[in-house]
């Protein structure tokens, strides 16, 4: 018999398979001869007998543990140790872990008992596994293993089987195994499923042993009388011992490989043992040393068959290069139901990560698209089928599936559908996508990968796991068919991966992407194209992401000129530059521009866009905000109670920009001063959010920091702290540890922690904080220039006041060179520079310092912005503490007037005002004045912050003091008492101010005992 195969896809099956030819255009010839003689006479076997040719030892032989836990199972006595069966995919090593075995199991003549010998047929110890019949089948289909049998049973019974067909012969020999008392080995090697040896299975009797090698793993070879073994690549050990033996050969004896260069190619080889023998083989004939055969591997111009021997050069006798062993696979697996996917299955598994792919992407809308174009109509005999997948002909997610499983049966793959993911071996990825069929529509092929990547990629990233599998496998994609992504524009993916790298907190990685495919793009479709300006859009908002302000700003203002230029002023991406325009401005400093910018913008996009456009939406919003920023809080609350109500009526109550929207009105409630409001906003929004949204969505995580912290500005420090902590661990495991929001929630819980008064862990929280940041982000982020200035208003407050000073002047220059002088940040800098100067004993200068700091907050934010009166608060009390207490009272009842009329009577900071102004009265004298302004405090602060609130405690300590100091020893003491036992419940007793209360406590005890009267 002779196979011919022509024709497109044609394949002709290896080995011992008899009449069968798979692919389009296959034909099977046969040719027969009968030939007639008489059979010869039957002899008397000479045992030990071996029938078939056991494989060579394979050079360079790595033993694996594998082989010994192998022979023990075989040895064991049980009925489970009679039949194993070995799996794995092509050219793992399968044939040579059962020829170890049966090397082992064939002993020499002369060691075997004599006929009339009493037989033990128990398989107890490595001695114990010598064999009489030894039987080596190449085994992929029944006629093969029935052809072996018949050569047995003529060899074995006595007389032969002459007078039986095949088939009665095959079972003549199954009887004799079955009733024979001597002990047997079969191995039946590559046999292609369990339904092979359909009626072929060898009997299972006490002296027989069993072992199968398959490239499948379906369920039916695991049973209570088989165990099925998984063999999977070499360790990495175990392939450097072996290239290390396979490249150094007598004729070749100067090769020098480093250790490092000999593990870097078995992981490129991805450990198969196949691939390295065929790669050393490769090296020795053609002498070239490591480095340059990796880096011929990892051009993908050149075919993997062009880096191994031809088939006369394979090493060990093979007979099939890498390329050909995963085909029969493939081909085999194509005749499987749902027929004809396989293949088009894999070709898609080509294309992404092979460490893990998400089972979602293969089995998408866009992939059965492909799948369905490109499924063979070829059945297992090579004829046209009807198609057997779902709905007509249209492939479904259940026959994506099934394609999977199939050529996870066959170990082509590994689908993991616990875990949603699916493996490929690097090597089969490159010899499927080196194909001549799959290279036909290559650009296809990543087409609908890209297609479904972007199917099933969320929107909103809440697994930091899933959302690093598909970077992982987009990066695999844009490198293995980058080039198909510039149809005439950027596929969206091209997009979408550099995304998911900002928003994962590879901010500087962000940076880096945009800007080369900004270069891409302007390589590909040229300067104007829509998508190169896309790509410097999303490369400048990356900067601004990664602090680099100015250049954020450089970068938008340029690309708005070339905008208006190609798209005109009207275009919505023109006017949403115009946006980040204003905003940059903002953040650079100038919140005046960026207002006026912001107003302007909105005039267009209302004319352009329509009043009620999201992005309209997102300008009002963004408009509030400034005005907020610039000291007009009630402003901007009223803006974002008009927002709120078209945002309603517009989007719906559970629209993410309307729970935004809800948010930044709860922020600007409690920086008016309704702190207890804010506080009651961010819960309700937090339960809808947690509905609508889920617990892992960024705004959510947004709300509960915010809730959070107003809970702490609410008097309940602990509370926050605790709130922080919670939220800390639930962003490191969604986040990872890097991301921007873990680490703002780190810098968050530390200063709480300083706020309960643990100033010790709040200082060791920041300056790890800081490291990190340094690390993350870079030195000159406004982050990390943020968590400088932390660390340094912390060191002050341990008692380091000089410290401070050194540490803010240090700031100072660095946010000059990096922000400007005019910016909130470095002005605020000046600000904590200027305090730590009069607590490090330089009054005078913190006087004057604070004088320059107001002109120019005057010039820069205008008198009502929150931080000028704050500037002005400061320079009134320093005043005072110089000497000039009139002045200090004068500047405090000015203020207080100008922060009653811009922050409203209640603010929390017109209240602290207040305060001050109240103790710097008892400095002048005028304790009576003191007290009732204190006791009017008291009855404010009760009635707004409530009993618990700091602040409240605080006007409370101030009473007693002046009641002590109005000569009431006594009832200061008793005033302190009541007082110290509500600050243990409420701060805590290691709190400062817990301790400072408990001082005066024992001060005014002690005055009280000594004068009773």
């Amino acid at each position: 018999m002779q196979v011919s195969v022509s024709g497109d896809g044609a394949l002709g099956a290896g080995r011992d398979i008899k009449g069968n030819a798979v692919g389009a255009g296959s034909v099977v010839t046969y040719v027969e001869r009968q030939i007639v003689h008489e059979a010869a006479p039957w002899r008397e076997p000479a045992w030990p007998m071996l029938i078939g040719v056991v494989p060579a030892r394979a050079g360079y032989y790595q033993h694996r543990p594998l082989a010994g836990e192998l022979a023990e199972a075989l040895e064991d006595g049980g009925a489970t140790g009679r039949c194993q069966v070995i799996t794995g995919t092509g050219g793992v090593g399968k044939t040579q872990l059962a020829a170890e075995y049966a090397r082992a199991a064939l002993p020499p003549t002369d060691t075997l008992p004599n006929a009339s010998d009493e037989r033990d047929l128990s398989w107890h110890g490595p001695e114990s596994r010598t064999v009489e019949l030894l039987l080596w089948v190449n085994g992929p289909s029944a006629q093969a293993v029935t052809d072996a049998y018949v050569t047995a049973a003529n060899a074995v019974i006595p007389g032969g089987v002459p007078e039986l067909n095949a088939s009665e012969a095959a079972q003549k020999f199954l009887a004799w195994l079955a009733t024979t008392d001597r002990r047997w080995l079969i191995v039946l090697d590559d046999v292609t499923a369990p339904g092979t040896l359909a009626g072929l299975w060898p009997p299972e009797v006490a002296g027989g042993r069993v072992l199968i090698t398959t490239r499948s793993r379906d369920a039916a070879w695991n049973t209570d009388s088989r165990s099925l073994w998984q063999v999977g690549m070499f360790t990495p050990d175990q392939s450097a011992a072996y290239l290390r033996r396979a490249l150094v050969r007598l004729e070749r004896p100067g090769r020098n490989d480093s250790d490092a260069e000999v593990a870097a190619l078995a992981a490129d080889l991805g450990h198969l043992p196949l691939a390295l023998s065929q790669a050393a083989a490769y090296l020795v004939d053609t002498g070239r040393d490591i480095p340059r055969y990796r880096a011929l591997l990892a051009d993908h111009a050149r075919r993997l068959a062009h880096l191994i021997p031809e088939v006369g050069g394979l090493p060990d006798a093979q007979t099939r290069t890498i390329n050909a062993v995963w085909d029969i696979s493939l081909a085999l697996a194509n005749t499987y139901r749902p027929v004809g996917l396989a293949r088009p299955m894999m070709e898609l598994a080509s294309v992404f990560d092979g460490n893990a792919m998400p089972e979602r992407v293969l089995t998408a809308s866009a992939a059965r698209i492909f799948l369905g174009r490109h499924r063979s109509s070829l059945g297992a005999a090579g004829e046209a089928d009807e198609p057997d997948v779902s709905g007509d002909g249209v492939v479904d997610d259940v026959d994506a599936e099934d394609a999977l499983r199939i050529l996870h049966r066959l170990n082509v793959l590994d689908d993991d559908p616990a875990s949603g993911t699916v493996r490929v071996h690097q090597l089969i990825q490159r010899a499927v996508r080196e194909n001549e069929e799959t290279r036909d529509h290559l650009s296809e092929l990543v087409s609908a990968g890209a297609e479904s990547l972007m199917e099933v990629w969320p929107g909103v990233e809440r697994d930091a796991t899933l959302a690093l599998l598909f970077r992982a496998n987009a990066g695999a994609l844009i490198d293995r068919g980058g080039e198909y992504l510039w149809q005439g524009a950027a596929h969206p993916v091209l997009f979408r991966l550099g995304r998911s790298r900002g928003e994962s907190g590879e901010v500087d990685g962000a940076v880096a992407y945009f800007a080369s495919l900004a270069v891409d793009a302007h390589s590909r479709l040229g300067r104007d194209h829509p998508d190169t300006l896309a790509a410097r859009h999303e490369n400048a908002y990356w900067r601004g992401q990664a602090g680099n302000v100015a250049e954020t700003l450089a970068a938008y203002e340029r690309l708005l000129i070339d905008q208006l230029r190609v798209q005109g002023p009207d275009h919505a991406h023109t006017l949403t530059t115009r946006n980040e325009v204003a905003y940059w401005r903002g953040e650079m400093g100038d919140v005046t521009g960026a207002l006026a910018a912001t107003e302007e913008l909105l005039v267009d996009q209302v004319r352009v866009l329509g009043p009620d456009h999201p992005w309209t939406f997102a300008s009002r919003g963004n408009a509030a905000g400034w005005r907020g920023e610039l000291g007009d809080v009630a402003g901007a609350v009223a803006v974002y109670q008009e927002l709120l109500g078209d945002r309603l009526r517009v989007l719906g109550a559970d629209h993410p920009d309307t729970l935004a929207t809800r948010g930044e009105l709860a922020h600007w409630r409690g920086d008016l001063g309704d702190v207890a409001g804010a506080v009651a906003v961010y819960q309700e929004l937090l339960s809808d959010q947690l509905r609508v949204l889920g617990p892992d969505h960024p705004g959510t995580l947004a709300t509960r920091n915010n809730l959070a912290a107003m809970r702490g500005y609410a008097g309940d420090a602990a509370a926050a702290a605790a709130a922080f902590e919670e939220l800390l661990v639930e962003c490191q495991n969604m986040l990872g540890p890097d991301h921007p929001r873990t680490l703002a929630t780190r810098g968050n819980l530390a200063f709480w922690r300083g706020m309960i008064g643990d100033l010790e862990a709040s200082h060791r929280a920041y300056a790890d904080l800081m490291a990190d940041r340094l690390r993350v982000l870079g030195p000159d982020h406004r982050d990390t220039l943020s968590s400088r200035s932390d660390l340094a208003a912390v060191q002050g407050e341990a008692g380091d006041s000089i410290g401070a000073v050194s540490a803010y002047e240090q700031l100072l220059a660095d946010r000059l060179r990096v922000l400007g002088p005019d910016h909130p940040d470095t002005l605020a800098t000046r600000s904590n520079l200027a305090g730590w100067r009069g607590e490090a004993g330089d009054l005078q200068g913190a006087i004057a310092a604070t004088e320059e700091l107001l002109a120019d907050q005057l010039r820069v934010l205008g008198p009502d912005h929150p931080d000028t009166l704050a500037t002005r608060n400061n320079l009134a009390g320093r005043r005072g503490q110089a000497g000039d207490v009139g002045a200090a009272i004068a500047a405090y009842e000015d203020l207080l007037d100008h922060q009653s009329r811009v922050l409203g009577a209640d603010h929390p900071k017109t209240l602290a005002a207040r305060a001050n102004l109240a103790g710097f009265l008892a400095e002048s004298g005028d304790l009576s004045g003191a007290r009732i302004a204190q006791t009017d405090l008291l009855v404010d602060r009760l009635r707004i912050l409530g009993a618990d609130h700091p602040d409240t405690l605080a006007t409370r300590s101030s009473l007693a003091a002046l009641q002590g100091q109005a000569g009431d020893a006594t009832g200061a003491a008793i005033a302190y008492g009541e007082l110290l036992t509500d600050m243990f419940r409420v701060l805590g007793p290691r709190h400062p101010a817990a301790f400072d209360a408990f001082c005066e406590m024992q001060y005014w005890r002690s005055r009280a005992a000594a004068d009773p009267q």
